[in-house]
């Protein structure tokens, strides 16, 4: 894709699913891309993997530490140099009853889901005002904008993505930084594919899935991750503050 070659990103959560394929797909495209991940076996091993495509490499981080991921940033100006697009991919499911949930349980979740990617910014941008350039992508989910019952607060954290998106991009725009969010549907990811196989019948899983994906099938986190990747790039020139959802159709149906 043109408008990455050379450019230096840095990827949470880029070990596995999509964040892997967005690693991957910016890679391939000529960026140099450090991504960061709490398994150090699996983001050793995609490291591995994808050396062939591109300059990668991995950290060790958890996102929700501020200190973590101060080190990714500096990792990635030691290796490569002032990241110029940030995706802040890293996130974890949550499915709590309101009233059972506790305050602990909520800050730890929040902590991972919304906090880091305001972290993640925070500790870009002042590299990005002085390049005067800059590209930041949040990841959501189609939760962010349609939900169902039993998904408390994860709705609420992915909402939270998207209004979190709009300031940074209202705030930063005038030193040239855009700042955009893609909001995932169902993509055949690790998660995603354990809740199929968790069922007797995983055909019938599938189909009860996608029955009101407008395209009809699961997507592929190749999907999302070229997405990412044109947001990232100078080809989205003019589009910041956006939230654009990946998801095969399916919130385009009207309810009822």
């Amino acid at each position: 894709m043109e408008g990455l070659r050379e450019q230096i990103a840095i990827v949470t959560g880029g070990s596995r699913g999509i964040g892997r394929a967005i690693v991957e797909t910016l890679a391939a495209a000529g960026a140099n891309v450090i991504f960061c991940g709490r398994d150090a076996t699996a983001g050793r091993d995609a490291e591995a993997d994808l050396a062939a495509v591109g300059e990668v490499g991995f950290v060790t981080a958890d996102v929700s530490s501020e200190t973590d991921l101060i080190g990714v940033v500096e990792a990635c100006r030691e290796r490569y140099g002032v990241p110029t697009i940030l995706v802040n991919n890293a996130g974890v499911n949550a499915n709590f009853d309101a009233v059972e949930m506790t305050e602990s349980e909520w800050d730890a979740f929040f902590d991972i889901d919304l906090k880091a990617a305001w972290l993640g910014a925070k500790h870009v941008l002042a590299g990005m005002q002085e390049a005067g350039r800059g590209s930041i992508v949040n990841i959501s989910s189609l939760h962010g904008f349609v939900t169902l019952e039993g998904f408390f607060p994860y709705a609420a954290a992915k909402s939270g993505l998207v209004g979190l998106t709009r300031s940074l991009a209202l705030d930063y725009g005038r030193f040239g930084v855009r700042v955009n969010c893609v909001a995932p549907g169902f993509i055949r990811t690790r998660l995603v594919q354990e809740s199929i196989d968790r069922s007797d019948d995983r055909e019938a899983a599938e189909q009860a899935m996608i029955k009101g994906v407008a395209l009809g099938r699961i997507g592929d986190p190749m999907e999302v991750a070229r997405t990412v990747c044109f947001l990232a790039s100078s080809e989205s020139s003019y589009v910041t503050g956006a939230s654009l959802l990946v998801d095969g159709g399916l919130t385009a149906r009207r309810a009822g």
